[in-house]
């Protein structure tokens, strides 16, 4: 079974909500469904993030691996570094996170990546589960044991995040690794624009709700502008159905 087998069908939403441009970025054609969420100020979080989604799009060409993956997104955090800072003390920078359909072990796979606090999901059975971990300050604190999970949502150094693509840092260390399609397999990939206003319950039971992903992917950015809207959205909805070989 090959990547040839997947049958995808995406659902694309964004908001800018409060804010006066939307610094967020997408790709979700040819295999690669990724967002990347900007930071740097004016236009340089706009730049930022459509530099990174312009570079990782290569990635629909052949049958990406996890080096391969590595090496574009390292690609990608050059480029943004090298990106004209909108003023001294704020480099350009973006987080980056999605998957890639590809074959590992002769089985299509979903080859996932993240850098920083944007987030991919899976739903399977009905329960959604977050595969990407964040890279913020807060998440480290929970891992560490210091801040309470229950807290995190509303610690107010939720958004500073850890790893970025550009920003002040020369290197980058992205998360990159497999996970098997599987039949019937709903991603999300979203920014952080929905997470911090839609608790996960929510999101569950608004995909649950709702079969097509376009409506789906509407359906979470109206809830999160509706629960306050404070910075930009983005949502991709990306079903995987598992064709046989007589329907090919």
């Amino acid at each position: 079974m090959s990547p040839a087998s997947v049958r995808i069908e995406v659902g694309v939403a964004t908001d800018r909500a409060q804010r006066a441009s939307n610094e967020d970025a997408l790709h979700a054609a040819d295999g690669v469904y990724v967002v990347a969420d900007g930071m740097g100020g004016h236009e340089s979080g706009e730049v930022a993030s459509r530099t990174a989604v312009d570079t990782l799009q290569v990635l629909s060409k052949g049958v990406p691996d996890l080096a391969r993956a590595r090496a574009v997104l390292r690609a990608a955090h050059k480029r943004v570094r090298a990106l004209p800072a909108a003023d001294a003390l704020r480099r350009p920078g973006t987080t980056a996170s999605g998957v890639v359909l590809s074959e590992h072990d002769g089985m299509p796979c979903w080859l996932v990546l993240n850098v920083g606090d944007s987030r991919t999901y899976r739903m399977a059975g009905g329960v959604l589960e977050q595969v990407t971990q964040d890279h913020s300050e807060v998440a480290e604190l929970v891992a560490r044991g210091v801040v309470p999970a229950q807290e995190a949502a509303h610690h107010p150094r939720r958004n500073v995040v850890t790893r970025a693509l550009g920003g002040g840092s020369a290197t980058v260390d992205p998360d990159v690794f497999w996970l098997p399609v599987s039949p019937g397999d709903r991603m999300l990939v979203c920014s952080d624009g929905l997470t911090d206003e839609v608790p996960d319950s929510r999101i569950e039971a608004e995909l649950k709700a709702e079969p097509d992903p376009q409506a789906a992917a509407e359906r979470l950015v109206d809830a999160a502008l509706a629960a306050g809207g404070s910075d930009n959205v983005t949502v991709l909805v990306v079903d995987a159905t598992v064709r046989s070989a007589r329907a090919r």
